[in-house]
């Protein structure tokens, strides 16, 4: 395990060009104007990474109870660097206190349900929980033992392990916790993707669906259901890519990239509603990680546009476009923009890929 106590911690320098990290666009309202909440990047966190570390491109990221910030991501493929371990995690000050080396993957989620220990639960061709203080790896789910084939074999590798199958297939995309009833919720990209439940404890599947939440039973095994043009009709099935998060009224949220969509469903995966993002997000796979905002009533749904290089600010209830963070570019702009969190004060925090490679933290200005 590495050890970054009391050390400064950045993932690169950057520049702050002025005025360009505000959620400024709005929509009318009634009689009044709905505004998304403004916001502009804190300059001083992260810290400078310990040990001349460089981070990889973020494909985890989430706040935990205590607002402490965890970052996975794939080890740096710059030569004559030091690798930053896969995971990292940081204090609300930006300095790393912890750190250790997990599979890499998709997707993170943390369990600080026990006084004496926590855990980390992380994604790649399966989930692995870990101890969240040494880095040990602790358990793992079951998958199917094969690995997905190539598309001359997928029809017999399909009809071997139907949509149905009661274990991950393919890789994860996305993990998420309900501590109150101790279930995980994961994505992986089996068959365009699938919405699966397990036991956080025991990893027992309970129940699962798929787009416009039809059971896993009734999920097309045929990738023309799945495929997606530019503006046009939105497919029945899911498309790739998913990723979910959980409201804090019971619902799910699932973003299905591809197709440039949200839909929203209970937790039981009875379809609730969907809004189509593809009017505004223009050519390619948009929609990736999805954020709540800070208040009560969670009234914004944040979502990083990784095509655009933006952050989208939705209104929650009918899914309106309120405004947009940053666009491709340094400073306050993002080159790969792929996750995204918010913690209790309503702080902001987004991973980059590509040639990004790095986290930051947006604060609110009003």
């Amino acid at each position: 395990m590495n050890n970054g106590a009391n050390r400064n911690v950045r993932t690169r320098g950057f520049a702050i060009p002025a005025g360009l990290c505000l959620f400024v666009f709005c929509v009318a309202l009634g009689v009044q104007a709905q505004t998304a909440p403004r916001y502009r990047v804190d300059p001083e966190w992260p810290k400078p990474l310990p040990n001349r570390w460089r981070m990889g491109g973020v494909t985890g990221l989430v706040v935990d109870v205590d607002d402490d910030v965890w970052v996975l991501s794939h080890p740096s493929n710059a030569p004559g660097v030091e690798k930053a371990p896969a995971m990292i995690h940081l204090d609300k000050q930006g300095n790393v206190i912890n750190s250790f080396d997990a599979r890499p993957g998709h997707g993170i989620a943390v369990d600080n349900g026990y006084v004496d220990a926590e855990f980390v639960y992380a994604g790649s061709d399966t989930i692995r929980r870990y101890d969240a203080k040494d880095g040990k790896m602790l358990t793992e789910m079951a998958r199917v033992p094969e690995a997905l084939p190539q598309a001359a074999a997928m029809a017999a590798f399909r009809a071997k392990y139907p949509p149905a199958t009661p274990r991950i297939v393919g890789d994860i995309e996305e993990i998420r916790l309900d501590p109150s009833v101790r279930e995980l919720y994961c994505t992986d990209n089996y068959v365009g993707g699938r919405v699966m439940v397990f036991s956080m404890d025991t990893f027992q599947f309970k129940r699962g669906w798929g787009a416009y939440g039809k059971p896993l039973s009734q999920i097309s095994s045929n990738d023309a259901d799945h495929a997606y043009a530019q503006n046009g009709p939105v497919p029945k099935e899911f498309t790739g890519h998913l990723s979910l998060n959980l409201s804090s009224d019971g619902l799910v949220y699932i973003a299905d990239r591809i197709a440039k969509r949200i839909q929203v469903t209970d937790k039981q995966g009875k379809f609730v509603k969907e809004f189509n993002m593809a009017p505004s997000m223009g050519v390619g796979g948009s929609i990736g990680g999805i954020a709540f905002s800070a208040d009560r009533q969670q009234r914004y749904v944040y979502i990083a546009d990784s095509a655009n290089n933006t952050v989208w600010a939705l209104n929650r209830e009918d899914g309106r476009v309120l405004g947009r963070l940053g666009g491709a570019g340094d400073g306050g702009q993002f080159q790969g923009l792929h996750m995204i969190a918010v913690d209790s004060k309503g702080n902001m925090y987004t991973g980059e890929v590509q040639t990004g490679e790095r986290v930051k933290r947006f604060v609110p200005v009003n």
